[in-house]
């Protein structure tokens, strides 16, 4: 089942008032008032508003508070007027809920006190149940009550990203420990694989079922692999994934960095949107992607510290290469960077919205 199908009896409340939004039309290849626009980390890398509230408080601990959690995903919907909210929460969050010893250390990223490497080590990857992220469904309510007809997206961390993480014990620039696994014991590699594609599966159920419009799948550390590994060790866990949400009808959105190399197997996984990093401009990037998808991107995140003229330029080259797709929605080509001016990203969607007005 696709985003086009629309089961009546399963949606919720909110993702009837949504289903007609800008965002969920470009994801269902379908006419748009405009290209619709959000981004990634739009609210954590930039806002001061942001800033202050999470003043003092650990970022896993923020992610569990359900009021803290509705006021950090409602700040750049109110800021910015984009097209969709994002769920405010990280990619360990399931990970930590089903008793794994983690932290987000500031500076650093998601630190696994005892990495994950042998047989044995399987057994502390239980299955993740609702009441693990009581909280997840709590704020959610509480979101999509505020949000009205701005649609909800939830997101997860996918198999490969939240593997790498748990066997390397942190962030990695080679995955040296992940791939000696992934080929050292292929089948250890994808019973770890099929366990988180489980968790994952099972966080993004509990979002949608709370009312999320769409969900994203987050591959962030799967650029690191070939196409041919990519096929042969990771696609059956992200097919897993996507195929456990897919009777649900909302849109599914797959997003990794310097994937170029992988767009085409990543839209195969089950995608009904592709997102694509900055690397790869939008028209060829469908050509590796083929018919039947929608594309998500790709302004360089970068060029917002230049100048407004210039900011324009490079968002009139990404609309210019999205013209002809089946269905583009408009994101940076990864995350909002570190003190973006929150008022570049006002003008930015404002600019989009001008500039593709039907």
């Amino acid at each position: 089942m696709s985003a086009n199908d629309r089961p009546q009896g399963q949606q919720t409340k909110h993702q009837s008032r949504t289903y007609d939004s800008a965002f969920l039309k470009a994801c269902r290849r379908e006419p748009v008032p405009h290209t619709p626009v959000w981004f990634m980390r739009q609210a954590g890398r930039s806002l001061p508003e942001y800033l202050k509230v999470r003043e003092g408080i650990p970022m896993l601990e923020s992610c569990m508070r359900p009021e803290l959690v509705t006021e950090i995903t409602l700040q750049p919907v109110r800021r910015h007027k984009v097209d969709a909210a994002i769920y405010f929460s990280d990619i360990v969050v399931p990970l930590k809920a089903i008793g794994i010893d983690l932290d987000i250390k500031p500076g650093v990223g998601p630190v696994v006190a005892d990495p994950i490497r042998t047989r044995a080590d399987l057994d502390r990857l239980r299955d993740l149940t609702p009441e693990d992220v009581h909280y997840v469904t709590e704020a959610m309510g509480m979101l999509t009550e505020e949000l009205g007809d701005i649609p909800l997206i939830g997101f997860a961390g996918a198999p490969f990203t939240l593997a790498s993480y748990l066997v390397e014990g942190g962030p990695s620039r080679n995955h040296e420990h992940t791939k000696a696994l992934m080929y050292g014991d292929p089948q250890l590699w994808a019973d770890l694989l099929d366990r988180l594609a489980g968790i994952t599966s099972a966080f993004l159920k509990v979002q949608i079922e709370a009312g999320a419009s769409a969900v994203q799948l987050f591959d962030s550390w799967v650029g690191a692999l070939s196409p041919a590994d990519y096929r042969r060790s990771v696609m059956p866990a992200s097919v897993k994934v996507f195929d456990a949400v897919a009777g649900y009808g909302v849109p599914r959105v797959h997003f990794g960095v310097g994937t170029g190399e992988l767009l085409g197997l990543m839209g195969e996984a089950g995608a009904d949107v592709v997102g694509v990093d900055w690397r790869v401009p939008l028209d060829e990037a469908a050509r590796r992607v083929g018919p039947g998808k929608a594309l998500q991107g790709n302004l360089d995140p970068a060029v917002l510290f230049s100048t407004r003229e210039a900011v324009e330029a490079r968002t009139d080259e990404v609309l210019a290469a999205a013209k002809g797709l089946e269905g583009h929605v408009f994101n940076l080509g990864h995350g909002v960077l570190p003190t973006t001016d929150p008022d570049a990203l006002s003008r930015l969607v404002e600019y989009v919205h001008t500039r593709t007005a039907v």
